[in-house]
């Protein structure tokens, strides 16, 4: 999900030293296979390495996993930290690779275009249940340099008034969102089959069919289409771009773009100023198209629930669910990210986290008893901070092996992670008629 971004007050010494000693960015492409280092570190020496350019990752308590190569530990060492190998990046590959279809990498994960053609596949193939939209357009597409535009997906079974962009719409809603860090490749193929699992089994499948007839499911399955487009150009070494293809600040390789997940409106500032950091939080709240859309869409299907003071909860009535996918952890992560202190809604959400728990058996808990860091200007704080959505950001995956990392082996998501997610995105859908009462 993201690197730390805990103490900031030892960053003015610690920064300087570590850009010093570096020469400038930390994240220039090494010519070595990058692998997970595990790092001892408090927190504090963690938030420095990532505000000089490392990437950053969430590892056990006392130390973090930073994503690198030979170049990266040897970097490492020179600023005195101990690294040592944890586990890899690139998992291991089926045996025959060359009878995959053209539109997919990596074992099977499926490229952009892939997942377009999909939606509007289901569109064709289920007109009463399914309608796509276009949201807005990637930061590629709005400079004409190609890109995307971010398209979205509402399932339900249809009656006058449904799958509209409308705040007053009598059915319930659910939004499940996949892909906005782009390396995180699981989250978009779980965002496909929950969208197969209601449109194909609408007919046959008694759960779908009671969840399409009472509320709507919106999915926008790639948040980052252009990051997804730059991942898959790796082909079978997948390229581990996390942000989008915002290339206007000078930075090069997977070190371009902005962190979507830290330019939401909401609470955003308090992450990296710096352009080449992994969670660089872009010139201004908002200042990225695909984070715009995103904003737009969630504004035009969900009322206005919720106070505007940190301390004000969403009422006991307060509709509608989110999940946003990220990986990896096995965590369910409930507000707030971009303070230390708990939400109004604390209680719910963990009752609410522990019936998603039930299926997935991930840990709930807020950044700092999950993955150990504050996040500002995050999409489901957005969709909570200012609209009161029941909203929490699912951490897919474990910390190492085959089925661990940004890259699992593509087997892992039919074998592990549809099948611990299936009863999890069942549970949001059922709750969205009244998450704050579960």
């Amino acid at each position: 999900m993201a690197s730390r971004s805990l103490s900031r007050l030892a960053l003015a010494a610690t920064g300087v030293l570590l850009t010093t000693l570096l020469g400038g960015t930390a994240t220039a492409q090494a010519a070595d296979t990058p692998v997970f280092w595990r790092v001892p570190a408090t927190p504090a020496q963690a938030q420095a390495l990532a505000a000089a350019g490392f990437d950053v990752e969430e590892g056990d308590a006392g130390s973090v996993n930073v994503v690198g190569g030979q170049a990266v530990a040897g970097k490492l060492r020179a600023l005195g930290f101990r690294p040592s190998f944890f586990d890899t990046v690139y998992k291991e590959l089926p045996a025959r690779t060359n009878s995959l279809a053209a539109d997919t990498y990596y074992g099977g994960y499926r490229t952009v275009t892939a997942h377009e053609n999909h939606l509007a596949q289901v569109a064709s193939a289920h007109p009463d249940l399914a309608t796509k939209y276009t949201i807005g357009q990637s930061w590629k597409k709005t400079k004409g340099q190609g890109g995307h535009d971010i398209q979205a997906i509402c399932l339900t079974k249809k009656q006058a008034g449904d799958c509209t962009l409308s705040t007053t719409s009598a059915k319930p809603k659910f939004f499940l969102m996949g892909q906005i860090h782009a390396r995180e490749l699981s989250t978009g193929e779980l965002a496909w089959r929950w969208i197969d699992y209601l449109a194909d089994g609408y007919a046959t499948d008694a759960t779908a069919k009671s969840i399409l007839d009472t509320t709507e499911v919106w999915v926008v399955p790639i948040a980052n289409p252009d990051g997804v487009d730059i991942v898959a150009s790796g082909g079978n070494s997948p390229k581990l771009q996390r942000k989008n293809a915002n290339n206007s600040r000078g930075c090069s390789g997977t070190s371009i773009g902005v962190d979507l997940n830290r330019n939401s409106t909401f609470k955003w500032g308090g992450d990296s100023n710096s352009a080449c950091s992994e969670t660089y939080q872009g010139v201004s709240a908002g200042s990225e198209p695909e984070v715009q859309a995103l904003e737009k869409l969630a504004r035009a299907i969900f009322p206005d629930q919720r106070g505007t003071g940190n301390n004000d909860p969403a009422p006991s009535t307060a509709k509608g669910t989110m999940i946003t996918l990220h990986s990896y952890g096995n965590d369910i992560i409930i507000p707030w990210g971009f303070t230390q202190a708990t939400s109004p809604n604390d209680a719910q959400y963990r009752r609410l986290g522990a019936k998603y728990s039930a299926s997935n058996g991930y840990l709930v808990g807020t950044n700092e008893e999950t993955v150990g860091y504050d996040t500002t200007g995050t999409t489901d704080d957005f969709t909570y901070g200012e609209l009161g959505v029941a909203s929490v950001t699912f951490e897919v995956g474990s910390s190492s092996g085959t089925c661990g990392g940004f890259l699992p082996r593509y087997t892992c998501v039919d074998s592990t992670f549809w099948p611990k997610n299936k009863g999890a995105f069942i549970t949001a859908a059922k709750a969205a008629a009244a998450p704050y009462q579960q």
